[in-house]
């Protein structure tokens, strides 16, 4: 599988490191993961982040690899993720299946010239019975050791953590690496958990959810879990928690994606589920380097004569008039407000928002905006023209359709020379 981003695009990559340079990011790899060929590439991916001066704690499952010892050794296991009952043969097949795991991976990095150290920093106490089971060897995080793992991260060494947990006497408890995860990054105020699975990213019916606010994805495994497969609970439910613990975001990608994580990093639609703990989007007007950003933004949709036909150099020339829609401080929608103050008219014009996020109620929010700065300017009158988008605009914001007659002279002359037969569509504000 190919990823969508070429990381060897370097401009790409380069708007990203500003803001990532130091940051520490949690990386939580299912066992099926690191036994597929593409963990070597995983691997490089998380050399290039060290490269960047991004901190990574890695930490990863054995969930196939306890079934494969099991199955070997002809024993069913009673719990294979950490999350139900481990009895003590299974306890065995965990410690021998996530140490031998731990083993490969730190060769992994060696083989990479990378730096990693297996890291015991996880202080775990029985979960003891729950509705009157015992869960036997299973345990609860009580404690992450932050020092431990901030003095391995300031030395350049990443810290590999496996699905186990330790008491003060002697005992091993097997966890759920969902739940490593989530505790390790909200103790080290991570700026990203992303987990690392063999799923394209969170599913809701059928459908993968590319981005969703935490409490929302919180409202939805409460009040409709099925409506979210049974193997992405678990994840759903860490990433949530993660972010109301103070991450900003968690991420759920494809590991066998080849260059996935550097594509989810480093590129603003991603490949998987984005879930954010605070609203991350805002509309701004255009700056002076915007030109080239609205002009890549919308240039295939200019090609296919979805939009009118515009130069650089022209956006360039009205750049006063147009406003951006960021998610993380990159641009994915646009729109322009030409004004026309002898008619206390305004022209809505060039609404685009990229096909990664469309749907998602973005075009609305930007002719709101739009709407509302006009009526701001003590505007009358907007006009939109459109070939193939006027029903849009009549059934969500009222657009009554009109004549050429009601576009202001300048932008009658105009219409006339682009040939488009385009619609005129004509809301009053007042």
């Amino acid at each position: 599988m190919e990823s969508k981003m070429k990381p060897t695009d370097i401009r790409g990559i380069l708007q990203y490191i500003p803001r990532f340079r130091g940051n520490t990011f949690v990386i939580a790899a299912d066992g099926a993961v690191v036994s597929h060929a593409n963990f070597a590439n995983l691997l490089l991916d998380i050399a290039v982040l060290n490269s960047l001066n991004i901190r990574v704690v890695l930490v990863h499952g054995a969930a196939e690899q306890i079934a494969q010892l099991a199955n070997k050794q002809s024993l069913k296991p009673s719990n294979l993720d950490g999350n139900g009952i481990t009895d003590d043969a299974t306890l065995k097949l965990v410690l021998t299946a996530a140490n031998g795991l731990t083993h490969e991976i730190l060769e992994g990095f060696t083989k990479n010239d990378l730096r990693a150290a297996n890291a015991n920093a996880i202080t775990a106490q029985p979960l003891g019975i729950l509705n009157g089971v015992d869960h036997q060897n299973t345990g609860q995080i009580e404690r992450i050791d932050t020092e431990l793992l901030q003095t391995l991260l300031s030395q350049g060494i990443t810290p590999v953590i496996p699905p186990l947990g330790f008491d003060g006497e002697g005992n091993t408890f097997h966890l759920s690496s969902d739940s490593v995860a989530q505790f390790t990054a909200v103790s080290l105020q991570a700026n990203k958990l992303i987990f690392v699975s063999t799923e394209d990213g969170l599913q809701m019916e059928g459908e993968i959810i590319r981005q969703i606010l935490s409490t929302e994805l919180k409202n939805l495994l409460t009040n409709h879990p099925d409506k979210i497969p049974s193997a992405q609970r678990s994840k759903a439910q860490h990433a949530a928690e993660a972010c109301e613990g103070g991450v900003p975001r968690a991420q759920l990608i494809n590991g066998l994606v080849t260059e996935g994580l550097l594509a989810e990093v480093f590129s603003n639609e991603g490949i998987g589920t984005l879930v954010y703990a605070n609203e991350y989007r805002q509309i701004r007007p255009a700056e002076k380097t915007d030109a080239a950003n609205i002009m890549r933004l919308s240039h295939e949709a200019m090609r296919k004569n979805r939009l009118a036909v515009r130069t650089e150099e022209l956006i360039e020339s009205h750049l006063d008039d147009y406003f951006l829609y960021e998610i993380d401080d990159n641009p994915i929608g646009c729109v322009a407000l030409h004004q026309f103050p002898d008619h206390k008219t305004a022209e809505l014009a060039h609404l685009y928002v990229k096909t990664s996020h469309t749907n998602q109620g973005i075009g609305q929010k930007l002719v709101k905006f739009a709407q509302k700065h006009a009526q701001e300017q003590g505007l009358a009158k907007l006009i939109t023209l459109s070939t193939q988008s006027f029903a849009y605009f009549e059934n969500k914001f009222g657009f009554k359709e009109g004549t050429s007659e009601d576009l202001p002279p300048a932008r009658h002359e105009l219409y006339k020379s682009q040939s488009r037969n385009s619609k005129i569509l004509i809301k009053y504000l007042t």
